[in-house]
């Protein structure tokens, strides 16, 4: 007996050639393959209901993932809060500007000491060129995170601390975050450095964190033109 069966190229539709199964006996009519009849409704098999401890566990998978999404869409707009606050437009009106040319707005005033010529302070920063990041002390742990950076108010005139930065935080209180544009002779003036050209204009985000009274640490020089 030889059994024919057709098959059907699944995209084109096209008969394929037959294959040949020999046997003891030839007969001339093809094997038909025949289709299993449609499960009737009445036939499907419910699914068991799950039990107690099932249940338990389904429920359990449940509230801890909607409790992971509620916790990252907390943090997701916290960060998307911030940030539009400090990419906010702040009128010019708005901001102080000093005899030397340093302008300053306080996104938010602390109710801590103040920060005065002599007093060694701890603060996060933000500095921009153009809208653009080019330095912050907050890189790498997060959006709370990063290592403060320490200084003396009042070393830039020795060279250690920009001067922007320094005079910035002057007359900030602790707790307190101060939006300061630095013209170039506060900044990186005629020479520029790395990314930042010549006589550009930078602005500088501070959180002033504490002011100590013995030595914070050692501090990390930020390059000055």
């Amino acid at each position: 007996m030889i059994l024919t069966m057709k098959l059907v190229h699944p995209l084109h539709q096209s008969l394929s050639s037959s294959t040949p199964f020999p046997s003891r006996k030839r007969q001339s009519k093809p094997f038909q393959c025949s289709l299993p009849s449609p499960i009737r409704p009445e036939t499907v098999v419910s699914p068991a209901p799950l039990s107690y401890e099932g249940r338990r566990v389904l429920l359990g998978c449940l509230l801890a993932t909607a409790s992971g999404s509620l916790l990252t869409d907390s943090a997701e707009a916290v960060s998307t809060s911030r940030r539009a606050l400090r990419a906010s437009k702040i009128p010019d009106s708005e901001f102080t500007t000093l005899p030397n040319g340093l302008k300053y707005y306080d996104i938010k005033v602390g109710n801590g000491a103040e920060a005065v010529k002599g007093s060694r302070v701890a603060v996060h920063y933000v500095a921009k060129w153009k809208g653009i990041t080019f330095m912050t002390s907050r890189q790498g742990l997060g959006v709370g995170g990063g290592t403060p950076y320490g200084f003396d108010v009042g070393q830039s005139e020795r060279g250690n601390v920009l001067k922007g930065l320094d005079l910035g935080v002057e007359g900030m209180r602790v707790g307190g975050q101060r939006l300061v544009i630095v013209p170039p002779e506060l900044a990186y003036g005629k020479k520029g450095v790395q990314e930042i050209p010549p006589n550009a204009t930078i602005e500088l985000d501070i959180e002033l964190l504490s002011i100590k009274q013995s030595p914070f640490g050692t501090p990390v020089k930020i390059v000055e033109g």
